[in-house]
């Protein structure tokens, strides 16, 4: 196939209004998330590909909004897998409805007038079936109809489960099919978007990193983040804007246990917009660095450098 030939198939996969990185980098804009080259690449690739998506950074850089984005853009259902510690098949998979099979074993006895050994191997049946079935995220990916959008997956903070769970998603993603042993195989007739995150506490194994696209994700730029706060939050005056994500960044130099996330730099800007502050000042910084700034050691660290110095620091970065 040739190289006009082979773009043509990949944008047939991901649909006929996207030929490129840069047309996925414009519909993420419009809706609401501003992706650099990089990011713009690796998701195009991932829809053309069929391929999960590996995204790691720290936290607060943008990792599961982007998920959610894309279920905006394409349609598709977001469902939302939270990793953590001791996540097992009936929080990730599928359960059964237990409560509803006690009321249906117990109505069909009452409508009984046999045996009630009969009664029991009659429903045994019904009660292992898709009526009583929960469908948690992986099964609701996995089984979504093919009339639908394909629904996004989002694995979020996969470094927070066992070894074991990410063992088990390696085997999911790898057909993209679920058994339960009561009815059979599901398999996807239309691959979901996965999108995995991780905020590196441990390292995800390189059998999951081999079947998935990877990205690292980085903060902002100054510039990129003043344009994410301008889209963002409208309200803000594009001075505050270029002072608050200047002020973000001299925080984020000062070596903090959480350093604020681009989440944290909107907040941030919001509040001091909704305090009628049109410029940084030291007193407005001072009085809402709790919506930057979430522990009290951090808060201490940036008090210890200055609020007045962090402020001027601003002003002259913003210009």
């Amino acid at each position: 196939m040739g190289e006009q030939g082979a773009d043509g198939a990949r944008a047939g996969l991901v649909g006929p209004d996207v030929a490129g990185p840069e047309d996925v980098r414009l519909a993420l804009r419009a809706h609401g998330y501003l992706a650099d080259e990089g990011l713009a690449t690796v998701v195009f690739l991932s829809l053309a590909l069929h391929r999960p998506l590996l995204l790691e950074g720290e936290a607060g850089v943008g990792k599961t909004e982007i998920a959610k984005v894309l279920s905006r853009w394409r349609g598709g259902e977001l469902l939302r897998l939270q990793c953590y510690e001791g996540l097992d098949v009936s929080q990730a998979v599928y359960e059964w409805d237990y409560a509803r099979q006690l009321l249906h074993l117990r109505a069909a006895e009452a409508r009984a007038a046999g045996d009630k050994g009969e009664v029991l191997s009659v429903v045994e049946d019904e009660l292992y079936s898709e009526r009583f079935l929960v469908r948690r995220p992986l099964l609701a990916a996995i089984a979504s109809p093919a009339t639908r959008p394909a629904p996004v997956l989002l694995v979020d903070e996969i470094d927070r489960a066992d070894d074991e769970f990410e063992a088990f998603l390696l085997e999911v993603l790898s057909d993209y099919a679920v058994t339960v042993p009561e009815l059979g195989t599901f398999t996807a007739s239309v691959p979901p978007i996965v999108v995995i995150t991780s905020n590196r506490t441990r390292d995800v194994h390189d059998a999951l990193k081999r079947r998935c696209l990877y990205h690292w994700v980085e903060h902002p730029s100054f510039d990129r983040e003043v344009e994410i706060v301008t889209l963002r939050a409208p309200e803000v005056g594009p001075v505050l804007a270029r002072q608050v994500a200047a002020a973000v960044e001299r925080l984020r130099s000062l070596g903090l246990y959480k350093p604020p996330g681009v989440a944290e730099t909107i907040d941030w800007a919001e509040s001091m917009a909704a305090l009628g502050c049109a410029e940084l000042d030291e007193s407005t910084v001072e009085r809402t660095l709790g919506a930057a700034v979430k522990y009290r050691e951090d808060a201490e660290r940036v008090r210890a450098v200055g609020i007045a110095e962090l402020t001027r620091a601003a002003v002259a970065r913003a210009g």
